[in-house]
This record gives C-alpha cells, structure tokens and sequence, in this order.
C-alpha cells in the first residue's frame, strides 16, 4: 500500500490504527489537537450569524447583500455595545470560518418558486389525468376521438446579427469560433406551439407577437388539422390571450371542440412542451446570429421537424406524468372538469 500510495509503512500503520480504534469516517480527518483555546463566545458567533441573517439595508447600508468585509466592519463597530468585545478584532478569515461552520452564506442567492394557486394540487392533478388518458390511448394503440395538445408561447426570441464575420477554428492559432463583441437588433419572435402528446407532431407557428388574434390563429391550424378528431384537449398556462374575450368569441364558434386543461400558477413546468423549448434553447437557439428576421423564422422552422420523434412514443408521456406522480404521492387524480369562461372578467 505505502508503494502504491508512495508514502511510507509508519504513516500507512498509524492510519489503520487510527480507523480501527475511532473508525473510518474520523480517522479520515485529522483528529483535534491541543492548541490555543477560542476567545470568541459560543454567544459571540451567535450574535454574528443572526447579524449575517439579516439584509445589510436593515441597518443603514446601501448593500443588498453582505460581504465579509462589510460584516466584519459592522461587528468591529457594535460589538462592544451589544456585549460581545471578544469580536473587537475580528478579521474577514474568521467571519468566514463562523459563517461556514454554520452553513450560512448570505453572500449568494439562490431562488425558490413561491406557491401562489390554493388550487395548485387539483389543477396539478388535471395536468396529470391528460398524460394518464395520452398513457391509456397509446396502451390501447388504436385511434382516439381525441387530440391531446401541450401548448404554450416562446415569446422574445431575438433575432442578432453580427457586424463583422465569425472566425473558424483553426489548429495552433484559435481553438472555438471567434466572434466580433457588436452585434444589431432585428427584434423579436414568439413561437407559439402545440407537441400532439400522442404521434409526437408538434404544431407551429411564428408571429411577430403573441396576442389573442395569433392564439386563436393557432386554434383555428389545430382546428383545421384534426379535421377528423371530435375535440382537441390543449394543455396550456394561464396567459390571458388564452382567456380574452376575443379567445372566448372564437370558442363559441367551434362549440364542445376545445376542452382547456390549465396548469396552476407557477406550474407551467408540468407542461411538456417546456421540455422542447429547453431542449431548442440549449441547442438551435443557443449564439445563434441572422441578418434579416426572416432567416430566424426560417431556421426555427426547419428545426422542428428533427423532433417530429421527441415524444412518439409512450414512454416519454408515461414517464413524464409518472414522474411528477411520485412526486405528489397524496394527489387524488380526479377527472378532468372543463373550464368555464362565464364570468371571466377581460
């Protein structure tokens, strides 16, 4: 062991001798020594910490967050009043030290999604009730009368050009591609589009914006190509193109021929077409660079039909509606209530 670790015998022993008397996990870390003892009180370094779980603005400052150079000159300045003098010399080292021993780091951010439905779980167990019926259709491998749609807009994809050429990567002289930092604004697009939960055709269609005049646009393209279907099921988010009045004139056209399913507030992560505008911003769209707009409309376009398999098959719906079943192992899957639009104030 000493040889292939090339160290010596000694150490090798004092280690296995350490892991059989305290065990492996401490004989993995050096064992206390005797050393000079804390002058910082245990009330000390709980003053510090509570300092640490507050925001900086609450004590005059313009920061929004701490630093430890902030924090540091903050407890040297009050700590004498506030009964702790063993921090008079505290030092940035050793805010770090407390802080980290306490597993709080007020220096960074990290984000949460707040639950703002009280009908979040039954508007989550309707989501989860289409891909179980998407399940039920593929198992069964004949044609539904239904279509099963999973909706949603990818508003504000820029159309950037370059003002000057990319650069090829070359052997010995520049490893990736190089480009020029300018760059000019040819706006935006909305990507408004419909994965078919079951065959895995997705519907598109881009437009300058996304207003209730394209949604039902779209309606109309989903209406027209499931001719043969007796209702079109759309999973889709609470945007209020999808509830206006302009939306509820053209549903009272087509009557019984849409049936929308909506996911709770904050929950359009239940919505499968996420996934497909994740996966095309981590690829297609990802330092894409255009000269006219047209050219963006015209690649995303010819992108699509490479997913026409994202989801043909059923273990894509099965897993996703699965997933998020074990996810929320209390939820009471209950059928599916079509939305009213009575009363809806526009």
């Amino acid at each position: 062991m000493a040889e292939i670790l090339k160290t010596n015998r000694p150490k090798i022993e004092r280690q296995i001798n350490k892991a059989l008397e305290f065990g492996v996990e401490i004989a993995l870390n050096d064992l206390p020594r005797s050393g000079r003892p804390d002058r910082i009180t245990k009330e000390a370094k709980a003053w510090l910490v509570s300092l640490a779980c507050q925001k900086p603005k609450e004590y005059g400052y313009s920061y929004e967050l701490w630093t430890t150079d902030l924090l540091s000159k903050h407890v040297q300045a009050y700590c004498e009043e506030n009964g702790h003098p063993t921090l008079k010399n505290l030092s940035r080292g050793t805010v770090s030290k407390i802080l980290s021993a306490n597993n709080v780091k007020p220096h960074k951010i990290k984000y949460y999604l707040e639950k703002r439905d009280p009908e979040f779980e039954p508007k989550m167990a309707n989501v989860l009730y289409v891909y179980k019926e998407v399940e039920t259709v593929l198992k069964q491998d004949d044609q539904s009368l239904y279509a099963y749609l999973s909706y949603d807009e990818k508003p504000g994809i820029q159309a950037i050009a370059g003002t000057a050429p990319d650069l090829s990567p070359s052997p010995d002289k520049h490893s990736c591609i190089a480009r020029d930092y300018e760059y000019i604004r040819h706006g935006t697009l909305s990507l408004m589009a419909g994965i078919d939960l079951v065959t895995g055709h997705i519907l598109a269609q881009i437009e300058d914006r996304h207003r209730s005049r394209e949604f039902v646009e779209f309606l109309k393209m989903a209406d027209e190509y499931y001719k043969d279907k007796e209702k079109i099921k759309i999973i889709l988010d609470n945007h209020s193109a999808h509830i206006s009045k302009e939306t509820r004139a053209y549903l009272n056209t087509v009557p019984n021929r849409f049936e929308f399913v909506f996911t709770p507030k904050h929950g359009s992560w239940l919505n499968l077409i996420e996934s497909f505008f994740g996966k095309m911003a981590r690829t297609m769209l990802r330092a894409i660079r255009v000269k006219p707009k047209e050219e963006l409309k015209n690649r995303i376009y010819s992108y699509i039909p490479s997913l026409a398999t994202f989801i043909s098959n059923s273990s894509n719906t099965k897993a996703y509606g699965d997933y998020f079943l074990k996810c929320s192992p209390k939820t009471e899957i209950e059928p599916v209530k079509p939305f009213d639009f009575t009363g809806l104030r526009v």
